[in-house]
């Protein structure tokens, strides 16, 4: 009996030594998994912040887009004003070579020109006296000679003002002194188109319509007609006349369909409509 206890006693120890590395294992596997739960959900809170980060980073990146879009229409309107300027003055110089190859330097004869009236047949003494009309109007008055010179360095200074150093209040000033001193020069409509604009860059929309509507007026068919009618039409859109400002660009895409004003017409045309909805 002594013996069987002694192997009974041993039996037991054996079995507890043989399971103390079981424990130890199922112990080590179960640390396992707790770190690599732990180390799944420090992956998944960086992926989270991870996530949040780009999504700022986007929304910034939008903004930094539109901004730069902001900036590209801004200098594409720019650079389509250049443009328009740069052809206007193409035009302007092709006007002065024309006038110049046509012989446009000489004065410009009128009836009430002293040229015209050595050109005129001898006077006999009836016709020496003045008719009553003309002696209550009193002396006809003298018109000078034109002087191409100072009619071109006039016009130039006048644009260069505008275009060269951007000083519209100056431009105008000048554009004006232009119409009153050469009233009968071929430049007269192209001064009224950028006297209007002169106004219509400061803002003074009433100024700039009376001088595109004198241009369009006075000088129909000039070469400034549809420019002017566009402007026109953006002058009566600014000071609240809409209807009449979207039957004036109306018109400019109608009567000169296919030129560039007409394109700008369009265009505007259609940024109302979309106000509209």
């Amino acid at each position: 009996m002594g013996r069987q206890r002694i192997l009974c006693v041993v039996t037991v120890v054996a079995a507890l030594v043989a399971a103390t590395p079981a424990a130890a294992q199922r112990l080590s596997l179960g640390e396992r998994v707790t770190l690599l739960e732990n180390k799944a959900n420090v992956e998944n809170q960086q992926a989270v912040q991870g996530n949040i980060e780009a999504q700022n980073r986007i929304v910034q990146l939008q903004s930094e887009v539109q901004s730069l879009r902001n900036t590209v229409e801004t200098l594409q309107n720019e650079i389509e004003q250049l443009k328009r300027v740069s052809r206007q003055q193409a035009i302007d110089f092709d006007e002065r070579l024309a006038r110049l190859e046509s012989g446009g330097a000489a004065a410009p004869v009128s009836p009430q020109t002293p040229a015209a009236a050595a050109t005129a047949a001898p006077a006999t003494p009836a016709a020496q006296a003045p008719s009553t009309a003309t002696a209550d109007a009193g002396p006809a008055p003298q018109v000078a000679p034109a002087d191409p010179a100072a009619e071109e360095a006039d016009y130039q200074a006048a644009l260069d003002a505008l275009v060269e150093r951007f000083e519209a209040d100056e431009s105008a000033r000048l554009f004006l002194a232009f119409l009153r001193d050469h009233p009968e020069s071929a430049l007269v409509p192209n001064a009224y188109y950028w006297l209007g604009e002169s106004y219509y860059v400061t803002q003074n929309y009433e100024l700039a319509l009376e001088a595109f509507q004198t241009l369009l007026g006075q000088h129909a068919g000039s070469r400034k007609e549809a420019d002017a009618l566009l402007k026109l039409g953006y002058c009566q859109i600014a000071l609240g006349q809409r209807a009449a400002g979207e039957a004036s660009l109306r018109q400019v895409s109608e009567r000169f369909a296919g030129t560039d004003a007409a394109g700008k017409a369009e265009s505007r045309l259609r940024t109302l409509a979309l106000e509209n909805r």
